[in-house]
């Protein structure tokens, strides 16, 4: 199962890019764990300068963008 964790304030765009997340997750039939974290002191224990970030599996995917669904799937996929 995979973990993911969505890094930011709750913002559109930390929404939207939890939004995508979940749906190439389910459109990969893929098994994920999703964690929000909006905390700030939990938000900059992570090696980012903006959010949303993107994290999977312990590992900083994406920081201050939206990427696109092909890349989020080939970040799922390793």
């Amino acid at each position: 199962m995979k973990n993911i964790k969505i890094l930011g304030s709750g913002c559109a765009n930390c929404k939207r890019l939890e939004a995508m997340a979940r749906k190439v997750v389910d459109d990969l039939g893929l098994e994920a764990e999703f964690e929000k974290v909006t905390d700030m002191n939990e938000i900059m224990k992570w090696p980012i300068l903006s959010t949303p970030g993107l994290v999977v599996d312990g590992k900083v995917v994406s920081s201050g963008r939206i990427p696109v669904e092909a890349e989020i799937a080939g970040w799922l996929k390793e």
